[in-house]
This record gives structure tokens, C-alpha cells and sequence, in this order.
């Protein structure tokens, strides 16, 4: 059994290797979400986390924090919105998009992208090891846009049954990023693909047609695409 750490917003589950993970509805209202610590982050406990609804986010020399807010942010494939000044953008196909072809140089410039408002990254070695190990399963993936044979942009996350869990994005040219978003939600969807879990509410995911729904729902959602 997990150890509880009590804090001055509530009690967070303290995690072993071996602990399963608490009950969302355990997860704290503030932070939203915060549910579990754990010393190390392994790839199975990873695959363990998502089907439950939990994903892992921190910060660097931090522990691992695992989280499942509610709401949560996510996209079913058909409800993808494609701008017009988008969508001339990929008619004008001057792009390579590839799938898989250079993985760990896309969680790297995840990893090293500036971001507004955030210092440092969350994306450190122990994040970049983990989904490394979970590509090599065949489990993570990664959507790359090439210009001129350079890496201009692109996405990361994992694929279990009918939902992908997206990670983290990144482009170095204007829009780069959404074409890679776009074509890989288009081809997720040509796969099978049902839900699309985006995690936390941005602007830029709710333009292109993510919507909040209550955790609650979020775990039927995946009770029903996740089989295995």
C-alpha cells in the first residue's frame, strides 16, 4: 500500500515501483489534479498511469508528480478544426511529414523549445528515457515536419488501443507545429484512433477543436477505447 504525504491542501499518495495508483476522484481540487509522487518513473507505470486517467509532469530536480485534473483537455479526430489560412499552407505541400523517423530528435527540441512563461523544461532525462523505451516498444511515436531536409516542428505521445496521449510539440518555423498536429491527427484517425487526450487547456489545442470535458467522463471514454 502507498504512504500518504499530508500537505496544507490535502493528502498526495507516496509511490513505490510496486504501489498501484489511488482513485482519481483522490486527486487533490488544488494544484488541479495532483495525485501521486514517486521516486522513479518507469514505462510500464507510464502505460499503468494512462489508462487511469494519470499522466506524469514536473519539473526539473523534482520527483515525479503524477496528475489528473478536471477537467481535461481533449479532441476526438473528427471534431479537428482546420483553419483556411491552415489549410493552404498544407496544399502547398513544401514539406517532408514523417512518422517515427527521428524520434529522439523530437523529444529533444521538445525538451529544449523556449516556452512562454516556463523556465527550464519537464521534459529531463528520466522523461526523455522513459518514452525513448517506450518507442522502442512501439508504443510512443513521434509526427516530424522537414523543410529542406531540416526539422522544423513536430509531436510526440503514445498510442494504447484508441487513444493517443499527446506529450509535448514544439517548431522552429510559423505554424510548423500545427501541420504536424493536423497530419497526424488525420492519419491517428486512419488508424483507429478515437480520443486524443491533450491533457491541459491551451489556447492553441481549442483552436483546433479540443474541448474540455470532466474527468469522469474522461475515464468511461477510456474504459471504452482501451481494451488491453
Amino acid at each position: 500500500m502507498a504512504q500518504w504525504i499530508k500537505t496544507e491542501f490535502g493528502s498526495i499518495a507516496l509511490l513505490s515501483n510496486h504501489d498501484p495508483f489511488p482513485k482519481t476522484d483522490q486527486a487533490l481540487i488544488e494544484p488541479n489534479g495532483l495525485i501521486a509522487i514517486s521516486k522513479t518513473l518507469e514505462a510500464k507505470k507510464i502505460i499503468e498511469a494512462y489508462k487511469q486517467g494519470i499522466f506524469p509532469w514536473f519539473n526539473e530536480h523534482e520527483p515525479i508528480l503524477w496528475w489528473s485534473p478536471d477537467p481535461r483537455l481533449i479532441l476526438f479526430p473528427e471534431d479537428l478544426i482546420i483553419s483556411s489560412s491552415l489549410s493552404k499552407k498544407i496544399r502547398k505541400n513544401n514539406y517532408r511529414f514523417l512518422i517515427d523517423n527521428d524520434f529522439s530528435s523530437i523529444i529533444k527540441h521538445c525538451s529544449e523549445i523556449k516556452r512562454k512563461g516556463q523556465d527550464g523544461t519537464w521534459i529531463d532525462d528520466r522523461i526523455i528515457n522513459a518514452y525513448t523505451e517506450l518507442h522502442q516498444s512501439k508504443i510512443a511515436h513521434s509526427f516530424e515536419i522537414y523543410v529542406n531536409e531540416n526539422l522544423v516542428g513536430g509531436l510526440y505521445g503514445i498510442v494504447l488501443d484508441g487513444v493517443f496521449f499527446g506529450e509535448s510539440m514544439f517548431h522552429y518555423e510559423r505554424d510548423a507545429s500545427k501541420i504536424a498536429f493536423v497530419l497526424a491527427i488525420q492519419h491517428l484517425k486512419n488508424i483507429g484512433i478515437k480520443m486524443v487526450d491533450c491533457q491541459m487547456k491551451t489556447n492553441h489545442l481549442l483552436s483546433l477543436g479540443a474541448k474540455e470535458i470532466s474527468r469522469d467522463r474522461f475515464i468511461q471514454l477510456l474504459n471504452t477505447y482501451i481494451k488491453t
